[in-house]
C-alpha cells in the first residue's frame, strides 16, 4: 500500500531505456534474438539523439543513439559502453509530482516537463535515486 506521504505515486513502468551505439544494429539484435519489433526511428534534437520506443509485452524498450559524439548519451557510452540508461515510470500531474519530490529533498535533471518520445518527461538526478537514473512521463491527452 501506498503511504499518504509518498511524494511521487506512480501508475505503471513505462519503458526501460538502453543507450547503443548504432540504433539499426541494436534493433536488428534485439528482433532477432528477443523478436522485439522494429520501431520507427524518431530524431529527438533537443536530447541529441536517434530513438525508437516499441512495445514489449507490457512495457516498452527504448533504444537511443546520440547524434552528437559530445552530448550525454555519447559520454555514457565512452565511460559505460552500450548499457541501461534509464528507466522510466508513468506517472499523472508530472509539475506536481517534480514540486512533491523537491520538497521531498530529491534533485531533479528537469524541474519543469518537456515533450520528450513517450510523452511530456522529467528526469530526476540519479545521486537522489541511489544512481539510477529515473525518467517520469506523462502520457498526453
Amino acid at each position: 500500500m501506498v503511504s499518504p506521504s509518498t511524494p511521487c505515486t506512480v501508475r505503471h513502468l513505462d519503458h526501460t531505456a538502453i543507450a547503443v551505439s548504432n540504433l539499426e544494429e541494436a534493433m536488428q539484435l534485439y528482433h532477432e534474438l528477443f523478436g522485439v519489433p522494429r520501431g520507427e526511428i524518431e530524431e529527438v534534437p533537443d536530447q541529441g539523439v536517434r530513438a525508437t520506443l516499441v512495445q514489449v509485452g507490457g512495457t516498452r524498450l527504448e533504444l537511443i543513439q546520440p547524434i552528437d559524439p559530445q552530448n550525454a548519451i555519447a559520454r555514457f557510452i565512452e565511460r559505460r559502453g552500450e548499457a541501461l540508461h534509464h528507466v522510466c515510470f508513468q506517472v499523472d500531474g508530472l509539475q506536481g509530482k517534480l514540486d512533491a519530490l523537491v520538497a521531498h529533498g530529491v534533485a531533479l535533471v528537469d524541474t519543469k516537463p518537456r515533450k520528450g518520445l513517450a510523452g511530456m518527461i522529467a528526469f530526476l538526478h540519479p545521486r537522489s535515486t541511489r544512481g539510477v537514473l529515473i525518467e517520469l512521463v506523462e502520457k498526453e491527452g
